[in-house]
């Protein structure tokens, strides 16, 4: 079992579609034996994602700053429920119970995790799996984004490749179990011989 965090959508203005994309995101996590750990939220593709989960049998924790507690959209009925006193702290809790990370289709919220927990890999703070799943292209233009900061030297490829876009929820849990159950990779050395520069990590050679 892995304790998978799930970043998603809290706006009641999405399309259904992305609300149910959620939810089947929550059975199958379910039906595959894994914990959810997600932003504790009762609404939206948040809250679908958790009650889908549950409806499985899954273990849910849901992580929420007071300031969400205090307007009522948190998840009361997770198995537990982690107040923090800011979004910091939340990203941090959220962080330090997972095991692997899945990122559905969200705002700008959503886009802030993915980057941190992004980067956080690609400088070999942590080598849990992060995986992308986006059925329609929502995140195309992140995607060129992407390439157009590898083409110019922002970014280097294998910084780009760490991060797994998927377009199914079953192509989407399998990155994730497959990366789980890989070897672990050896450090990262230059040609000397000596470990690579953390500094250098996210950019390009020059």
């Amino acid at each position: 079992m892995a304790r998978i965090c799930v970043y998603c959508a809290s706006s009641e203005a999405i399309a259904p579609h992305y609300v149910d994309l959620a939810g089947e995101v929550g059975a199958v996590l379910a039906a595959r034996g894994h914990a959810l750990v997600s932003g504790g939220g009762s609404i939206s593709a948040m809250g679908a994602l958790a009650r889908a989960a549950r409806a499985e049998g899954a273990h849910t924790t849901g992580v929420i700053p007071q300031a969400l507690l205090t307007w009522e959209v948190a998840d009361h009925d997770a198995d537990e429920l982690v107040v923090t006193p800011d979004m910091r702290t939340r990203k941090g809790e959220m962080d330090d119970r997972s095991d692997a990370f899945l990122v559905l289709p969200g705002g700008i919220g959503t886009l802030e995790e993915l980057l941190e927990i992004w980067v956080a890999r690609t400088l070999r703070m942590h080598d849990r799996p992060v995986v992308v799943l986006d059925p329609d292209g929502l995140y195309d233009p992140l995607r060129e984004q992407i390439r157009v900061l590898v083409d110019r030297g922002f970014m280097r490829p294998a910084s780009a490749d760490l991060l797994r876009w998927t377009t199914s929820v079953a192509e989407a849990f399998d990155a994730i179990e497959a990366e789980l159950s890989a070897p672990a990779p050896a450090a990262a050395v230059d040609p000397a011989g000596t470990a690579a520069d953390p500094s250098e990590l996210l950019e390009a050679e020059p």
